[in-house]
């Protein structure tokens, strides 16, 4: 009888802290042993040196997220892991969001129900809180947060999902007192709709001026508002898809302050500009519609930096995934739809990994223990996931991705694996990609092939996170030492 059920040999692996070569032995969905010549298993592959890093974690991402408008999300659960698996995660978090007069308890229901028996990977969920309640903060909260619904999102801007500044120390006091992590979208909804009246006065309605009704200047004052309140109820925070230099500065300030704020930023910040949302065919600008939205390329350069330094913790898709043609997509409010109208959100679940491995390690911009870290290690220990998922030490998850390098491709939407018309990131080369995805040892993405099945992932229920408190650093930036 063989001792393992799947032996990976030859690997040479990553974490967040260090590099080793070794074999990998599995059983029962887990990493049972780590060495040199380890005995046989029933299955084996040989990893021939290539990289073998854990399993990515998107701990921002949208999927059959029910909507305000006429619009709907193209990934259910089916597609959206199926994709997300070929391009090497391995787990995700999307969220159970409540709508205005709806408990959190029939939110977390609902998108129980969604999630259904579908997903090939793990999941778990955040909350979104829009409603918050005395009945919300006293005891729907405290009793989900218990339930292993450790996070939840807090919106500073969105009619049907902003909270007042009241309502959001409110929240965070609730997070303190239970241990929870809040992420907060940090804009100035009034900025925002001030500028956006005056714009559509003046009939600039076109997806170009999105970017001018969403300025540097409404994240930066949002985001120096919610480190205020942070700092006021002592909790820790996550600041969640950062674009630009003026949110960093805020960053940086509360870092040099010793305060618990982290960062998350997203592919969208790294490859779009705003020249992508003023395309010529002002239709097509519509695919680049996202909040906050690309700036311009010396602001990539900032974020990049900022990925480079530790101002940034967690590298997410923010996966909305919206389609550009049909009734229900991103002109689901008619073709002539104001910037306004357009659905916000850009697919980038299963490239994310991909374009962050290229354009960073293979350039040398990150290392190979930033890149562990960013993508997967700190989402799982942000989210109460950790050791189960986010390493390879003996008793995690045996969530694993072989990595093929020094290839050349181009990202393509013919190639991929949701069900969105098309990719934001169309054309953008890379010379990295999964060759093979591993969930609990059983795979789900081999050499272009998608190898899941519905109903394979689990349901996580988080435990409390346990974030340490954010060590300065000369840049500005932030050492993770939890």
């Amino acid at each position: 009888m063989s001792e393992f059920d799947l032996v990976i040999r030859n690997a040479r692996c990553a974490t967040a802290a260090d590099t080793f070569c070794a074999d990998i032995a599995i059983r029962d969905g887990r990493i049972v042993s780590l060495g040199e010549a380890l005995g046989k298993g029933k299955e084996e592959i040989d990893a021939a040196g290539r990289w073998v890093l854990p399993g990515g974690i998107d701990g921002h991402c949208h999927l059959d997220q029910p909507t305000s408008d006429d619009s709907r999300m193209a990934d259910d659960f089916v597609s959206g892991t199926r994709s997300a698996a070929c391009g090497g995660t391995t787990t995700i978090i999307p969220f159970a969001c409540q709508i205005k007069g709806q408990s959190l308890r029939a939110a977390v229901d609902d998108y129980h129900q969604r999630a259904g028996n579908k997903a090939c990977i793990d999941y778990a969920f955040h909350l979104i809180v829009t409603d918050a309640t005395e009945d919300v903060l006293k005891r729907e909260l405290p009793e989900l947060i218990s339930e292993g619904y450790t996070s939840f999102k807090i919106y500073m801007t969105y009619d049907d999902l902003k909270l007042a500044d009241r309502e959001v120390i409110d929240v965070l006091a609730v997070a303190r007192a239970h241990g929870a992590m809040v992420m907060v979208h940090a804009e100035n909804a009034d900025c925002i709709a001030w500028l956006t009246e005056r714009l559509l006065a003046n009939g600039h309605s076109g997806p170009k001026y999105h970017a001018d009704a969403h300025p540097m200047l409404a994240e930066r004052e949002a985001t120096h508002r919610a480190i205020a309140y942070a700092e006021l109820v002592d909790v820790p925070i996550l600041i969640v898809h950062v674009s630009a230099r003026e949110a960093v500065e805020q960053l940086r300030w509360a870092h040099s302050h010793g305060l618990r704020v982290y960062a998350e930023t997203c592919p969208q910040y790294l490859f779009l500009t705003a020249d992508d949302l003023a395309h010529e065919d002002e239709q097509e600008g519509a695919k680049c519609i996202c909040s906050p939205p690309p700036r311009d390329k010396a602001n990539q350069e900032v974020i990049w930096s900022g990925l480079e330094n530790g101002v940034f913790q967690v590298f997410s898709s923010d996966h909305a995934p919206f389609k550009f043609a049909g009734p229900d997509g991103k002109f689901s409010a008619g073709e002539d739809a104001s910037f306004d109208k357009i659905p916000n959100g850009i697919p980038g679940l299963e490239t994310r990994l991909a374009l962050l491995f290229s354009h960073g390690v293979e350039t040398g911009r990150l290392s190979i223990e930033q890149f562990v870290a960013l993508t997967a290690t700190n989402v799982a220990k942000m989210y109460g996931l950790y050791p189960r998922k986010g390493s390879i030490a003996i008793g995690s998850d045996a969530d694993l991705v072989i990595w093929d390098t020094g290839i050349q491709r181009k990202i393509r939407n013919a190639a991929l694996h949701h069900e969105v018309d098309y990719t934001p990131y169309e054309g953008i080369p890379v010379n990295a990609w999964p060759a093979i995805t591993l969930c609990r040892g059983q795979r789900v993405w081999q050499d272009g092939q998608y190898l899941g099945k519905e109903g394979m992932g689990e349901f996580l229920p988080c435990q409390l996170p346990t974030p340490a408190r954010p060590k300065p650093r000369p840049e500005g930036g932030v050492s993770w030492i939890g």
